[in-house]
């Protein structure tokens, strides 16, 4: 018999935490409509995220706003300055248009 538990996994092996923490789940549902704006997006896009970017950010400083995660500068997370992203949306929109 094997020393590995469910589904093969290792009884002796300690969780490893994510890198960023733990944040809560909104069970509040305090950032609903920003979740549905984005997932949305992505269905009309045929879920290409780079479009649906300024959405996920939104999402984003949602939950900051109602402490569901840590506050922390958008430009740690992958986004850049509005000004560059703005033009950057512009260009992926355009890429797919023609």
């Amino acid at each position: 018999m094997s020393a590995g538990g469910a589904f093969g996994g290792n009884r002796g092996a300690r969780p490893v935490p994510p890198e960023k923490g733990v944040f809560p789940l909104d069970h509040m549902h305090l950032c609903d409509e920003a979740k549905k704006e984005y997932i949305s997006c992505l269905k009309t896009s045929g879920h290409k995220s780079e479009i649906c970017r300024h959405l996920s950010k939104k999402y984003l400083e949602c939950r900051m706003e109602k402490n569901l995660m840590a506050k922390q500068d958008m430009s740690e997370l992958g986004f850049r300055t509005d000004a560059n992203s703005e033009a950057s949306k512009e260009k992926i929109q355009n890429e797919i248009e023609g």
